[in-house]
């Protein structure tokens, strides 16, 4: 008997799409000339689990891709004929294709290179001397990466169909980018992690993370990619995913914030759209109790003294992409027991009310002080609160993110 409700069937054949989805295990293909290299790689992902196609040059494994539609391509720069970059440049100008994921495997690891290869499609590199662990870890990364990308691509498809399933889709990928985030707590001894993150129904570019870079340091960003919508989100992931740890140490050399952000500068300029990020960045020391940071066109950042004094810290800075030729530079300030960082994004304060007034910094920050005597957890809930209050309405129309880092006497 044939269903009465059109969203039910619609929303049972998605479904069971995705069931037997689940159910194959990720195609990786590897591109490369050299057999023995190939032959090594292919046994390696197949035991990872993962389902394995090969191509001997660039031509062949570009017509692989079309037919197979991999979730990973793992590809050799160096190839006769159509060499790995041309390879990513032809991916990217198919936009049956261009949302493919591309591990390129490089012998000359230069940041230069690097900068080469991203710029000319490439999503993430592999040097050919990598260990064990790392060739793992990064083939795992991708295979995330594409699985976030194509959930994304079935949310854009069912946006044709029927707006409903989109509204459902577009949460479903909120939560899973929710589930990225830190865990909240004790991050190391003495130091507490809280943060909230209500995204709006459209889904942003707001992205955040915070992690160990040494046994008593912290480095933590929050950053926010222009516009809205899956589009706005991928970039965003694509810059997360540079920022991992190994890569700042690999291609920037430093964990300093400034020399960071001018290297994210330079290799993710503004798009021919006109698209571009704003991001702070910061580093705690916990042995000279400091606060090293660097903003690019991102005014989110105070500290809360545990005088009761709200210090900005944030500098007039361009956004990421509008010079490649910036340099940024990184500002320090004393943070002592008792003391809280907060990184926001601009969803917390331009919340509009019911007459389109902004609830803006000012009460952001009454708001934060009030909050003082709370935990740091119940200080986040209760400014998100506040905000949400003022808008009278459910939701943000803007992705909301609030991180809060507390030194503990």
């Amino acid at each position: 008997m044939k269903s009465s409700c059109p969203q039910a069937d619609a929303t049972d054949r998605v479904g069971a799409v995705e069931e037997i989805a689940a159910q194959e295990p990720p195609t990786v293909l590897i591109v490369d000339d050299d057999p023995v290299a190939r032959l090594a790689m292919a046994a390696r992902v197949k035991r990872m689990g993962y389902r394995v196609l090969e191509a001997g040059d660039g031509q062949s494994g570009l017509e692989t891709l079309r037919r197979e539609r991999p979730d990973l391509t793992i590809l050799d720069w160096m190839m006769p004929g159509l060499d790995g970059p041309s390879f990513c440049e032809q991916v990217r100008g198919d936009p049956d294709i261009g949302s493919s994921q591309i591990l390129m495997m490089t012998s000359n690891d230069h940041p230069e290179q690097i900068a080469e290869g991203l710029a000319r499609g490439a999503d993430d590199f592999l040097s050919k001397a990598a260990s064990r662990q790392e060739i793992i870890a990064r083939i795992q990364a991708g295979i995330r990466t594409a699985s976030l990308i194509r959930r994304l691509e079935q949310v854009t498809d069912q946006l044709r169909r029927k707006q409903g399933i989109l509204d459902q889709e577009l949460r479903a990928a909120a939560r899973y980018v929710e589930s990225l985030l830190p865990s909240a707590g004790m991050v190391v001894s003495g130091v507490e992690l809280a943060h909230l993150y209500r995204p709006s129904l459209a889904l942003g570019g707001d992205l955040y993370n915070v992690f160990r870079c040494g046994d008593q340091c912290l480095g933590m960003y929050l950053l926010d990619a222009s516009g809205h919508g899956v589009a706005s989100a991928l970039r965003s992931a694509s810059l997360a995913s540079f920022l991992r740890e190994d890569n700042l140490l690999r291609y920037v050399g430093s964990h300093d914030p400034g020399a960071i952000l001018t290297e994210v500068n330079r290799l993710f300029p503004m798009t021919g759209a006109g698209e571009y990020f704003t991001i702070v960045m910061a580093q705690l020391d916990l042995r000279s109790q400091k606060v090293r940071y660097a903003t690019a066109g991102h005014s989110g950042v105070c500290v809360h003294r545990r005088t009761g004094d709200l210090q900005w810290l944030a500098p007039p800075t361009l956004p990421l992409g509008f010079d490649s030729d910036c340099v940024y530079r990184s500002v320090e300030t004393p943070f002592l027991p008792g003391d809280r960082l907060y990184l926001f994004s601009d969803g917390i304060y331009e919340v509009p009310n019911s007459k389109d007034e902004l609830w803006g910094k000012e009460r952001f920050a009454a708001a934060l002080c009030r909050a003082a005597d709370r935990t740091l957890s119940g200080a986040l809930s209760t400014v998100v609160a506040e905000a949400s209050q003022w808008s009278g309405r459910d939701g943000f129309p803007d992705d909301v993110a609030v991180v809060g880092i507390e030194l503990k006497a």
